[in-house]
Protein backbone atom coordinates (compact mmCIF):
# COMPACT_ATOMS: atom_id res chain seq x y z
CA UNK A 1 0.00 0.00 0.00
CA UNK A 2 1.28 3.45 -0.87
CA UNK A 3 2.17 5.77 1.98
CA UNK A 4 0.25 8.97 1.38
CA UNK A 5 3.04 11.12 2.80
CA UNK A 6 5.24 10.08 -0.14
CA UNK A 7 3.03 12.09 -2.47
CA UNK A 8 2.93 15.88 -2.06
CA UNK A 9 -0.22 17.96 -2.20
CA UNK A 10 -0.52 19.97 -5.42
CA UNK A 11 -2.66 23.00 -6.18
CA UNK A 12 -3.20 25.02 -9.35
CA UNK A 13 -5.07 27.93 -7.79
CA UNK A 14 -2.63 30.33 -6.19
CA UNK A 15 0.23 28.87 -8.25
CA UNK A 16 -0.78 30.03 -11.72
CA UNK A 17 2.31 32.20 -12.29
CA UNK A 18 4.65 29.52 -10.89
CA UNK A 19 3.13 26.95 -13.21
CA UNK A 20 3.31 29.26 -16.24
CA UNK A 21 6.95 30.12 -15.56
CA UNK A 22 7.88 26.45 -15.41
CA UNK A 23 5.72 25.73 -18.46
CA UNK A 24 7.49 28.38 -20.53
CA UNK A 25 10.93 27.11 -19.49
CA UNK A 26 9.91 23.65 -20.72
CA UNK A 27 8.57 25.06 -23.99
CA UNK A 28 11.95 26.63 -24.76
CA UNK A 29 13.65 23.28 -24.10
CA UNK A 30 11.06 21.39 -26.10
CA UNK A 31 11.26 23.67 -29.11
CA UNK A 32 15.00 23.10 -29.29
CA UNK A 33 14.41 19.35 -29.31
CA UNK A 34 11.69 19.75 -31.95
CA UNK A 35 14.03 21.66 -34.22
CA UNK A 36 17.01 19.30 -33.97
CA UNK A 37 15.63 15.77 -33.55
CA UNK A 38 14.69 13.51 -36.49
CA UNK A 39 10.94 13.11 -36.91
CA UNK A 40 9.03 10.25 -35.29
CA UNK A 41 5.32 9.49 -35.58
CA UNK A 42 2.72 11.38 -33.52
CA UNK A 43 5.26 14.01 -32.36
CA UNK A 44 7.10 11.51 -30.16
CA UNK A 45 10.38 13.18 -31.11
CA UNK A 46 9.59 16.53 -29.44
CA UNK A 47 8.72 15.41 -25.92
CA UNK A 48 10.54 15.65 -22.58
CA UNK A 49 11.17 12.91 -20.02
CA UNK A 50 11.23 12.47 -16.26
CA UNK A 51 14.65 11.44 -14.96
CA UNK A 52 16.56 11.27 -11.67
CA UNK A 53 17.45 14.99 -11.72
CA UNK A 54 14.29 16.54 -13.10
CA UNK A 55 12.95 16.90 -16.66
CA UNK A 56 15.15 16.32 -19.67
CA UNK A 57 15.14 16.43 -23.46
CA UNK A 58 17.19 13.25 -23.62
CA UNK A 59 19.97 13.12 -26.23
CA UNK A 60 19.69 15.54 -29.16
CA UNK A 61 22.00 15.17 -32.20
CA UNK A 62 24.11 18.00 -33.58
CA UNK A 63 27.10 18.31 -35.93
CA UNK A 64 25.22 15.96 -38.33
CA UNK A 65 24.83 13.39 -35.57
CA UNK A 66 28.55 13.15 -34.76
CA UNK A 67 27.81 14.58 -31.32
CA UNK A 68 24.84 14.78 -28.97
CA UNK A 69 23.73 17.10 -26.20
CA UNK A 70 20.95 17.19 -23.63
CA UNK A 71 19.08 19.85 -21.71
CA UNK A 72 17.94 19.04 -18.18
CA UNK A 73 15.86 21.19 -15.88
CA UNK A 74 17.63 19.97 -12.76
CA UNK A 75 15.09 20.08 -9.93
CA UNK A 76 17.49 18.60 -7.39
CA UNK A 77 19.92 21.53 -7.66
CA UNK A 78 17.56 24.05 -9.34
CA UNK A 79 19.61 24.78 -12.41
CA UNK A 80 19.46 24.27 -16.16
CA UNK A 81 22.12 21.79 -17.26
CA UNK A 82 23.54 21.49 -20.76
CA UNK A 83 25.78 18.47 -21.32
CA UNK A 84 27.41 17.09 -24.47
CA UNK A 85 28.82 13.76 -25.60
CA UNK A 86 32.21 15.49 -25.70
CA UNK A 87 32.20 15.80 -21.91
CA UNK A 88 31.21 19.46 -21.76
CA UNK A 89 28.87 20.67 -19.01
CA UNK A 90 27.50 24.16 -18.59
CA UNK A 91 24.64 25.41 -16.42
CA UNK A 92 22.91 28.41 -14.89
CA UNK A 93 20.80 28.65 -11.71
CA UNK A 94 16.99 28.70 -11.64
CA UNK A 95 15.52 31.05 -9.07
CA UNK A 96 12.70 33.46 -8.27
CA UNK A 97 13.16 36.57 -10.42
CA UNK A 98 14.60 34.73 -13.43
CA UNK A 99 12.40 35.88 -16.31
CA UNK A 100 11.56 33.84 -19.39
CA UNK A 101 13.68 36.34 -21.33
CA UNK A 102 16.62 35.67 -18.96
CA UNK A 103 16.20 31.90 -19.32
CA UNK A 104 16.08 32.10 -23.10
CA UNK A 105 19.06 34.43 -23.36
CA UNK A 106 21.24 32.44 -20.93
CA UNK A 107 20.47 29.15 -22.65
CA UNK A 108 21.22 30.58 -26.09
CA UNK A 109 24.51 31.97 -24.81
CA UNK A 110 25.55 28.52 -23.57
CA UNK A 111 24.53 26.92 -26.88
CA UNK A 112 26.67 29.39 -28.78
CA UNK A 113 29.57 28.79 -26.39
CA UNK A 114 29.33 25.05 -27.05
CA UNK A 115 29.02 25.68 -30.82
CA UNK A 116 25.56 24.14 -31.00
CA UNK A 117 23.68 26.00 -33.73
CA UNK A 118 19.88 26.10 -33.48
CA UNK A 119 17.16 28.51 -34.56
CA UNK A 120 13.64 27.96 -33.21
CA UNK A 121 10.26 29.61 -33.68
CA UNK A 122 10.83 31.61 -30.51
CA UNK A 123 7.24 32.23 -29.38
CA UNK A 124 5.14 30.22 -26.90
CA UNK A 125 2.81 27.61 -28.35
CA UNK A 126 -0.91 27.70 -27.55
CA UNK A 127 -0.55 29.69 -24.32
CA UNK A 128 -2.19 32.94 -25.41
CA UNK A 129 1.10 34.85 -25.18
CA UNK A 130 1.88 36.87 -28.31
CA UNK A 131 5.50 37.68 -27.53
CA UNK A 132 8.90 36.22 -28.31
CA UNK A 133 10.55 34.35 -25.42
CA UNK A 134 13.25 37.02 -25.26
CA UNK A 135 10.57 39.64 -24.58
CA UNK A 136 8.65 37.86 -21.80
CA UNK A 137 9.53 39.47 -18.49
CA UNK A 138 6.16 39.28 -16.72
CA UNK A 139 6.74 35.64 -15.78
CA UNK A 140 9.62 35.31 -13.34
CA UNK A 141 8.08 33.07 -10.69
CA UNK A 142 10.28 29.99 -10.57
CA UNK A 143 9.46 28.47 -7.20
CA UNK A 144 11.67 25.72 -5.81
CA UNK A 145 9.04 24.08 -3.62
CA UNK A 146 6.30 24.12 -6.27
CA UNK A 147 8.65 22.73 -8.92
CA UNK A 148 10.07 20.08 -6.61
CA UNK A 149 6.63 18.88 -5.53
CA UNK A 150 5.35 18.75 -9.11
CA UNK A 151 8.43 16.79 -10.20
CA UNK A 152 8.17 14.39 -7.24
CA UNK A 153 4.61 13.64 -8.30
CA UNK A 154 5.76 13.13 -11.90
CA UNK A 155 8.41 10.63 -10.78
CA UNK A 156 5.70 8.50 -9.16
CA UNK A 157 3.16 8.96 -11.96
CA UNK A 158 5.82 8.07 -14.55
CA UNK A 159 6.34 4.75 -12.77
CA UNK A 160 2.62 3.94 -12.57
CA UNK A 161 2.13 4.87 -16.23
CA UNK A 162 5.08 2.65 -17.18
CA UNK A 163 3.54 -0.30 -15.35
CA UNK A 164 0.21 0.27 -17.08
CA UNK A 165 1.94 0.63 -20.45
CA UNK A 166 3.50 -2.81 -20.04
CA UNK A 167 0.11 -4.51 -19.97
CA UNK A 168 -0.60 -3.76 -23.65
CA UNK A 169 0.71 -5.65 -26.70
CA UNK A 170 -0.20 -3.05 -29.30
CA UNK A 171 1.63 0.09 -30.39
CA UNK A 172 2.24 2.30 -27.35
CA UNK A 173 4.13 5.57 -27.04
CA UNK A 174 6.85 6.12 -24.41
CA UNK A 175 5.77 7.73 -21.15
CA UNK A 176 6.71 11.32 -21.92
CA UNK A 177 5.85 14.94 -21.20
CA UNK A 178 4.27 17.05 -23.92
CA UNK A 179 5.53 20.58 -23.35
CA UNK A 180 2.74 22.29 -25.28
CA UNK A 181 0.27 21.51 -22.46
CA UNK A 182 2.76 20.31 -19.81
CA UNK A 183 1.13 16.91 -19.37
CA UNK A 184 2.76 13.54 -18.80
CA UNK A 185 1.10 11.06 -21.13
CA UNK A 186 1.04 7.51 -22.46
CA UNK A 187 -1.12 6.42 -25.40
CA UNK A 188 -2.34 3.08 -26.74
CA UNK A 189 -3.23 2.50 -30.41
CA UNK A 190 -5.62 -0.04 -31.92
CA UNK A 191 -3.64 -0.21 -35.17
CA UNK A 192 -6.53 1.16 -37.23
CA UNK A 193 -6.49 4.50 -39.04
CA UNK A 194 -8.77 7.22 -37.69
CA UNK A 195 -11.12 9.13 -40.00
CA UNK A 196 -9.21 11.98 -41.71
CA UNK A 197 -9.58 15.41 -40.16
CA UNK A 198 -10.89 18.37 -42.09
CA UNK A 199 -8.70 20.74 -44.06
CA UNK A 200 -8.91 23.35 -41.30
CA UNK A 201 -7.49 21.00 -38.64
CA UNK A 202 -4.11 21.92 -37.14
CA UNK A 203 -1.08 20.04 -38.44
CA UNK A 204 -0.23 19.05 -34.86
CA UNK A 205 -3.62 17.36 -34.48
CA UNK A 206 -3.49 15.65 -37.87
CA UNK A 207 -0.26 13.87 -36.96
CA UNK A 208 -1.24 13.15 -33.36
CA UNK A 209 -4.60 11.63 -34.28
CA UNK A 210 -3.92 9.84 -37.55
CA UNK A 211 -4.84 6.51 -35.90
CA UNK A 212 -7.37 5.33 -33.32
CA UNK A 213 -6.02 5.77 -29.81
CA UNK A 214 -6.81 5.81 -26.12
CA UNK A 215 -4.66 8.29 -24.24
CA UNK A 216 -3.94 8.72 -20.54
CA UNK A 217 -2.26 11.65 -18.87
CA UNK A 218 -1.60 13.85 -15.87
CA UNK A 219 -1.32 17.60 -15.87
CA UNK A 220 -0.87 20.40 -13.35
CA UNK A 221 -4.21 22.10 -13.98
CA UNK A 222 -5.35 24.94 -16.19
CA UNK A 223 -8.15 27.49 -16.51
CA UNK A 224 -10.65 24.77 -17.43
CA UNK A 225 -9.71 22.12 -14.86
CA UNK A 226 -8.43 24.24 -12.01
CA UNK A 227 -6.53 21.54 -10.13
CA UNK A 228 -4.06 18.79 -11.01
CA UNK A 229 -5.80 15.77 -12.49
CA UNK A 230 -5.46 12.53 -14.39
CA UNK A 231 -7.38 12.13 -17.63
CA UNK A 232 -8.22 9.64 -20.35
CA UNK A 233 -9.96 10.02 -23.69
CA UNK A 234 -10.64 7.80 -26.67
CA UNK A 235 -10.19 9.12 -30.20
CA UNK A 236 -12.44 9.06 -32.10
CA UNK A 237 -14.85 9.18 -29.15
CA UNK A 238 -17.28 6.25 -29.50
CA UNK A 239 -20.95 6.83 -28.84
CA UNK A 240 -22.03 6.05 -25.27
CA UNK A 241 -18.54 5.85 -23.76
CA UNK A 242 -19.60 8.14 -20.93
CA UNK A 243 -22.21 5.56 -19.88
CA UNK A 244 -19.43 3.17 -18.88
CA UNK A 245 -18.47 2.89 -15.22
CA UNK A 246 -15.17 4.35 -14.04
CA UNK A 247 -13.09 3.38 -11.03
CA UNK A 248 -12.47 4.62 -8.36
CA UNK A 249 -15.81 6.19 -7.46
CA UNK A 250 -14.24 9.68 -7.25
CA UNK A 251 -13.52 9.64 -11.00
CA UNK A 252 -16.04 10.99 -13.50
CA UNK A 253 -16.80 11.74 -17.12
CA UNK A 254 -16.69 15.40 -18.18
CA UNK A 255 -17.23 17.17 -21.47
CA UNK A 256 -13.99 18.27 -23.14
CA UNK A 257 -14.39 20.19 -26.40
CA UNK A 258 -17.51 18.23 -27.22
CA UNK A 259 -16.16 14.78 -26.35
CA UNK A 260 -16.26 12.73 -23.12
CA UNK A 261 -13.09 12.69 -21.02
CA UNK A 262 -12.51 10.63 -17.90
CA UNK A 263 -11.12 12.66 -14.99
CA UNK A 264 -9.61 11.68 -11.64
CA UNK A 265 -8.44 14.63 -9.57
CA UNK A 266 -4.99 14.25 -8.07
CA UNK A 267 -5.95 15.38 -4.59
CA UNK A 268 -8.89 12.95 -4.62
CA UNK A 269 -6.41 10.18 -5.42
CA UNK A 270 -4.44 11.07 -2.30
CA UNK A 271 -7.51 10.20 -0.24
CA UNK A 272 -7.54 6.63 -1.54
CA UNK A 273 -6.24 3.88 0.75
CA UNK A 274 -3.94 2.67 -2.05
CA UNK A 275 -3.28 5.46 -4.57
CA UNK A 276 -1.25 3.26 -6.92
CA UNK A 277 -3.99 0.68 -7.24
CA UNK A 278 -6.61 3.42 -7.57
CA UNK A 279 -4.70 5.07 -10.43
CA UNK A 280 -4.17 1.76 -12.22
CA UNK A 281 -7.88 1.00 -11.77
CA UNK A 282 -8.78 4.40 -13.23
CA UNK A 283 -6.63 3.85 -16.29
CA UNK A 284 -7.88 0.31 -16.79
CA UNK A 285 -11.55 1.28 -16.44
CA UNK A 286 -11.13 4.16 -18.89
CA UNK A 287 -9.32 1.87 -21.32
CA UNK A 288 -11.97 -0.83 -21.08
CA UNK A 289 -14.69 1.76 -21.67
CA UNK A 290 -13.04 3.09 -24.81
CA UNK A 291 -11.81 -0.23 -26.18
CA UNK A 292 -15.21 -1.88 -25.65
CA UNK A 293 -17.22 0.92 -27.26
CA UNK A 294 -14.73 1.32 -30.15
CA UNK A 295 -14.65 -2.46 -30.76
CA UNK A 296 -10.97 -3.03 -30.15
CA UNK A 297 -9.77 -6.66 -29.87
CA UNK A 298 -9.22 -6.38 -26.12
CA UNK A 299 -8.05 -9.96 -25.53
CA UNK A 300 -5.63 -9.97 -28.46
CA UNK A 301 -4.05 -6.71 -27.25
CA UNK A 302 -3.58 -7.92 -23.67
CA UNK A 303 -0.07 -8.95 -22.58
CA UNK A 304 -0.22 -12.57 -21.33
CA UNK A 305 1.57 -13.89 -18.27
CA UNK A 306 5.01 -15.29 -19.17
CA UNK A 307 4.03 -18.80 -18.10
CA UNK A 308 1.20 -18.66 -20.66
CA UNK A 309 3.39 -17.84 -23.66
Amino acid sequence: MEKLLNLPKLNYKGNEDKKMTLHLFLQVMGKIRLKMTPRKNHWWYVTLYVNTQGLTTGSIPYHSGLDKFSLTLNVIEHKLDVTTSKGEHESFPLHEGLTIADFYTKLNSIMQQLKISVSILDVPYDLGIDKAFKEITEYHHYDKEYTRNFWRSLVWVDDVFTEFSGRFYGKTCPVHLYWHSMDLAVTRFSGKEAPPMGADARLSDKDAYSHECISFGFWAGDENVTEPAFYSYTYPAPKGIDQEKLSPSSSEWVNSNGSPMAILKYNSLLEEADPRKALLDFMESAYQAGAKRAHWDIEKLKVPELDKL
